[in-house]
């Protein structure tokens, strides 16, 4: 990388940083006592801006640089991630955006809580969410570290781990003097950029081929190495039955998992009503849709131009794909174009890091606080104040991801991401929809529900080949695995389900028919919503 592209990269990430800095600022000036305007940024965001803002935490540098990366070294199967991700959000818009939003004050819990014993049913949800959004952190920690010291130019240690004190810094300050308020907007300007850097690339990908998509297609496919494999299934995950079970078990974790991510469902809080929490999700699906289907274009784009064996060559996972053919398309190495389109890439991956980590550790501290102190502090200790203790939480959160950010820094991104997916699905889906539609749904059932999902889940990569058992693995050197799938949905996500209907049936506690009434109402009409 040139002294150019550093230097101009370096002023597009120091003007970002400027511009949200200044919005915590200003937003900490203004009604900062409130918990509900510390975890909703007080109910007052439009659908339009939620979505905005639903869009920008949802589409991760995993999303910009990964997924672009992996089409263009697998072609069709790397192309099935893209779709993954966005039918999630028809599950999303269709089972749990506006129910969630009338059941639900700040957090998950809440829902779920609504007609159950709060106090085991908050811990066992807290404890899941505070699990998921971890996981989640570390994951763009450590492609924080990676990434944007290779953006610079910096492939040291040092590099690195600076990179990563320093987005840990950020994102405390944004979470911990902003809340909710600051992290939207810097959501807000962070999809706007990522939108706009997307469709700019796509536009001149398309260019370069005349508009001819045909002609993109099949230039990608002669550069492959694979001729047409490299447009048909198979080329990734049409091995053995093990590589196939484990596509249906990532494409699991993928579509179910989005429905319980903390800090997906802590977005539909922000707006005054259900009503606008289905419009959110309207709006994000229509820009996060756009989205993939220009990481298509990319991807196959970077396949056509730059060609996989080179891609594979800056970075084996393919995740500089995206900013090569920005290089290519702006005029080559050493062109002023090439340079402007690199920074500019760099910097929206920067900015696509720092939103996405300020809203996770967001619903991680607003679990900590809202969920687990509300619930472990004893009646006659000093009382402190939920939003005091949500910033305290932010920081130590902060520091933890920073830990085990630099850590980690050499563990598989994609891995920790579809982790905290499979979680997610594992533990947080099947509570929330049992609350949500099962009549005679117990507390016994809802924390067997969230552990029965999340023992497994983490139990099973543990004893995966993702952790020994062969070369890729985090400890290549030994050989414990058990489990032949790299990621553990397809048998986690149905032991959720399992668990919480055996607890259950086998509860001696009778279900609350009138609480589950009371919420069965308020779900579907939004009487007594918050």
């Amino acid at each position: 990388m040139t002294g150019d592209h550093q230097t101009l990269a370096l002023v597009l990430f120091s003007v970002f940083v400027a511009v949200t800095l200044g919005i915590t600022t200003w937003v900490s000036r203004s009604r900062r006592g409130s918990a509900e305007e510390f975890y909703a940024g007080g109910r007052l965001f439009s659908p339009m801006e939620n979505g905005f803002a639903i869009a920008g935490d949802y589409m991760s540098a995993a999303s910009f640089l990964g997924i672009s990366g992996l089409i263009a070294l697998y072609g069709y199967d790397g192309m099935l991630y893209s779709v993954g991700f966005l039918v999630a959000w028809l599950v999303v818009l269709l089972l749990v955006a506006e129910l969630v939003r009338n059941c639900g004050r700040f957090t998950l819990a809440d829902v779920v809580a609504a007609r159950m014993a709060e106090r085991p049913v908050r811990i066992a949800a807290g404890t899941s969410s505070v699990a998921v959004s971890v996981l989640y952190l570390v994951a763009q920690m450590v492609g924080a570290g990676s990434l944007v010291a290779l953006l610079l130019g910096g492939t040291s240690e040092a590099a690195r781990s600076w990179t990563v004190i320093g987005v840990g810094a950020l994102m405390v300050i944004y979470v911990s003097l902003g809340g909710m308020r600051a992290t939207t907007w810097i959501q807000i300007v962070k999809a706007v950029l990522l939108m706009a850097g997307t469709v700019a690339l796509t536009v001149l990908v398309l260019f370069r081929f005349h508009g001819d998509v045909n002609s993109l297609l099949s230039t990608a496919a002669e550069r492959s190495g694979h001729g047409t494999d490299f447009l048909a299934p198979g080329l990734r995950y049409g091995g053995d039955w093990t590589a196939r079970l484990d596509f249906i078990s990532l494409g699991l974790a993928l579509v179910l998992g989005t429905a319980g991510l903390p800090h997906i469902l802590s977005r539909f809080y922000t707006v005054p009503t259900a009503r606008a929490a289905r419009r959110s999700v309207v709006w994000s699906i229509g820009l996060i849709g756009s989205f993939y289907l220009m990481t298509i274009v990319l991807g196959f784009g970077a396949a056509a131009l730059i060609g996989p064996d080179e891609v594979r060559a800056s970075n084996a996972a393919g995740n500089t794909a995206v900013p090569l053919l920005a290089l290519d398309l702006g005029g080559g190495a050493g062109s002023t174009g090439g340079t402007v389109l690199f920074a500019i890439v760099a910097a929206v991956a920067f900015a696509t890091i720092l939103a996405v980590v300020a809203g996770i550790t967001l619903a991680s501290s607003a679990s900590v606080a809202h969920d687990l102190y509300a619930s472990l502090r004893r009646k006659h200790a000093k009382q402190y104040s939920e939003v005091a203790v949500a910033r305290v939480a932010a920081v130590v959160i902060g520091a933890a991801a920073i830990g085990l950010g630099l850590l980690a820094s050499d563990l598989n991104v994609a891995f920790l991401v579809g982790l905290a997916f499979a979680v997610a699905a594992s533990a947080n889906l099947p509570v929330l929809l049992y609350s949500l539609f099962w009549r005679k749904f117990t507390t016994r059932g809802a924390v067997w529900a969230v552990y029965g999902g999340l023992i497994p889940a983490v139990l099973l990569v543990l004893v995966s080949p993702v952790v020994s058992g062969s070369p890729e693995s985090l400890f290549p050197g030994v050989d414990f695995h058990l489990f032949p799938l790299q990621n553990p949905g397809v048998v986690s996500i149905p032991l959720g389900f399992l668990a919480g209907w055996v607890g259950t049936v086998t509860s001696t506690e009778p279900p609350d028919e009138a609480r589950h009434a009371e919420t069965e109402v308020r779900a579907l009409t939004g009487a007594g919503a918050v």
